[in-house]
């Protein structure tokens, strides 16, 4: 994975539950609208196949990543398929501290500041706040505060119309799911709504740096 260009552009999209046909249309269309990182969650079946064959036809177009990783049995099937990046749900010092050695970048979940902190000391590349919903965007402004250092990913909530608040307020990145890759429109194959809402909301997030 490329940092820079996350950075550059910091929206990861999430998928979760979809099938192998789905795929390639859904890497084309994120392709298109300028994302720049995508994951696969290991709890999808077929999670390994699926990162496999999305990092085989996105061609470094853009970074593939595998999410939901909970254990180091996990890590590992991810990194064989050719996992870029690691996202977890939850904070395992196991799965940080041998990302952090290796030099992948690593994104675990943590809510509370004790979490947070301890997450980022433990080699965190961002730390990713879920469910951000819960709180809402004047959370990361709290939390910047006394942990300015920290680096922050918003996931859960993050739309159009919450996107440009959550970065206002301190987020380095934000993610996004089910939200835009709506399950109707991958079984009705409308990858094409599934670009321009990706396009809107990377939009959204270049007007709240302006």
């Amino acid at each position: 994975m490329n940092l820079q260009n996350f950075k550059q552009m910091p929206l990861l999209g999430i998928l979760r539950g979809i099938s192998l046909d789905a795929v390639k249309p859904i890497a084309d269309a994120s392709i298109n609208a300028g994302l720049k990182a995508i994951e696969i969650t290991m709890n999808t079946e077929g999670a390994t196949m699926l990162i496999e064959t999305m990092r085989t036809h996105c061609d470094n177009n853009i970074a593939v990543g595998a999410g939901t990783v909970t254990s180091f049995e996990l890590l590992k099937k991810a990194l064989g398929a050719g996992a870029q990046f690691i996202v977890m749900p939850i904070i395992n010092t196991t799965v940080l501290e041998y990302c952090n050695d290796n030099n992948i970048p690593v994104f675990p979940g943590a809510l509370t500041p004790n979490e947070i902190y301890n997450a980022w000391q433990h080699g965190a590349t961002m730390v990713k706040v879920f469910p951000a919903s819960v709180f809402g965007p004047l959370y990361f402004k709290e939390i910047k505060a006394p942990m300015n250092d920290i680096e922050l990913l918003a996931c859960g909530g993050v739309s159009t119309k919450t996107i440009g608040e959550f970065f206002k307020n301190g987020a380095s990145a934000a993610a996004f799911g089910a939200s835009i890759y709506k399950k109707e429109w991958i079984e009705t194959k409308r990858f094409n709504e599934i670009e321009l809402e990706i396009k809107a909301l990377i939009q959204a997030y270049q007007q709240s740096k302006n």
